[in-house]
């Protein structure tokens, strides 16, 4: 096939989605009096990705040969990026909720967030079109943090924003928008 800009820019009929327009929404659980961090996260998650979806593969050997058939499905984990702002309230409650899970000294969980009911929530990403309506959703379902990453501090930054990423293991995704069908088989 000869290469063709027409055929191109015909194929491109809504000139692309963007990468910056996106929010992320997440809640701490209710457990062990953490604060409501839904709007602080909305308007300070600077960057994230679309959720990743696995699907293992099992070989079963066959007079030498091999088949693969599907196996099971795996949710890698998510992150964000946060902008630090100097109450540093999404990192403070952040690190309230790890440590709610695993104490630094004692090495208990609080007693608050006991049941995975108590220490886990949902978290969405929304992917809009330039005209600012919703083209893709997701909501990761059952997430809590691993990873509250460092800080990097440097005298010579004296014009940039702290910033920091957060990664969360989850259950699963669900797709919310575009509304799945039920047309097909193990619709998501």
């Amino acid at each position: 096939m000869a290469f063709n800009v027409q055929q191109f820019r015909a194929s491109l009929q809504l000139d692309g989605a963007r990468a910056s327009l996106f929010e992320v929404v997440m809640n701490l659980p209710p457990a062990a009096g953490f604060t409501a961090l839904d709007q602080e996260i909305r308007f300070k998650a600077r960057a994230t990705s679309l959720p990743g979806d696995s699907m293992s593969s099992i070989s079963v050997p066959y007079f030498g040969r091999e088949i693969k058939v599907a196996g099971t499905r795996t949710f890698p984990d998510w992150s964000f990026t946060v902008i630090n702002d100097e109450n540093f309230l999404i990192r403070n409650n952040l690190e309230l909720w790890m440590s709610a899970l695993n104490a630094h000294v004692a090495n208990i969980r609080n007693p608050a967030t006991a049941t995975m009911a108590q220490y886990q929530a949902d978290a969405m990403v929304t992917q809009y079109a330039k005209t600012g309506e919703i083209i893709k959703q997701y909501k990761m379902i059952g997430c809590f943090p691993t990873d509250v990453a460092a800080i990097d501090l440097d005298w010579s930054e004296g014009d940039r924003i702290e910033e920091f990423t957060v990664t969360l293991a989850y259950q699963w995704w669900e797709c919310i928008f575009p509304v799945p069908t039920t047309d097909t088989v193990g619709v998501i």
